[in-house]
């Protein structure tokens, strides 16, 4: 029986298998994620005193201070800046008669290089769609076909998934997982590789009067799947 918190993988692996061009289905619940995300800290959560809390204490990735500024809500982004320009400038400010000079700066700084709220959000909610595809796979036949059924999983989403099924299922299912898995992504590798190297002997003058195949975008597929295809909104139900 499906359960609420199984609902977006299954949604996102059926629009992957249904239509190819969804791409890695884990991208697709990523960007699900941070779209969500940035809805909320823009929104219904920009005022409320824990969340402003946590984003003066964790900023934002530079990615997502981006995202939030396309958004054209600058009075929101602005209210928030406004706090945590405060706090922060009270400390990284050198106030102790015996400190050393530019430590404390140096060591908030440095903590908030390494933080973001959006990305720490992301995460603890991202890692468990792995544990729910591994869980589906073991549980449910139907979601097997549907992993099965997949164009592709993108380089560093399938070494998460296969790292989590490796802690997650037992020594002896996790091969099958596995060969499932690299059945898919060998085989669009293969693919791929023959389409980027096409590509190149386009620009051949030897091969100008042949077609192009599927190689026209291969560029791009290249890049999604050697790293991901992150950080754009997914588009709106109509």
């Amino acid at each position: 029986m499906e359960q609420i918190y199984t609902i977006p993988v299954n949604e996102a692996f059926e629009a992957s298998a249904a239509d190819p061009s969804c791409g890695c289905p884990f991208c697709t619940l990523y960007n699900k994620l941070e779209d969500d995300e940035l809805e909320l800290i823009l929104g219904a959560s920009m005022m409320e005193p824990d969340v402003r809390i946590q984003t003066n204490k964790e900023g934002f990735c530079r990615t997502h201070y981006d995202m939030m500024f396309t958004r054209k809500n600058r009075l929101g982004m602005a209210l928030t800046l406004e706090s945590h320009l405060l706090e922060l400038s009270d400390e990284i400010r050198d106030g102790k008669m015996f400190s050393s000079p530019g430590q404390k700066a140096m060591k908030r700084i440095d903590a908030l290089e390494k933080s973001c709220y959006v990305c720490r959000r992301i995460e603890f909610n991202f890692e468990h769609m792995f544990e729910t595809a591994v869980l589906l796979w073991e549980s449910d036949e139907e979601f097997r076909k549907k992993l099965e059924a997949q164009p592709y999983f993108c380089l560093p989403h399938y070494r998460r998934l296969l790292a989590c099924a490796s802690y997650d299922l037992s020594k002896k299912k996790f091969p099958e997982f596995q060969k499932s898995c690299a059945t898919i992504v060998e085989k669009y590798m293969e693919k791929l590789t023959g389409d980027v190297s096409w590509f190149c002997k386009k620009f051949d003058y030897r091969y100008d009067e042949e077609p192009w195949y599927d190689s026209k975008d291969a560029v791009e597929r290249a890049m999604r799947f050697l790293r991901s295809d992150l950080h754009h909104s997914p588009e709106k139900k109509k």
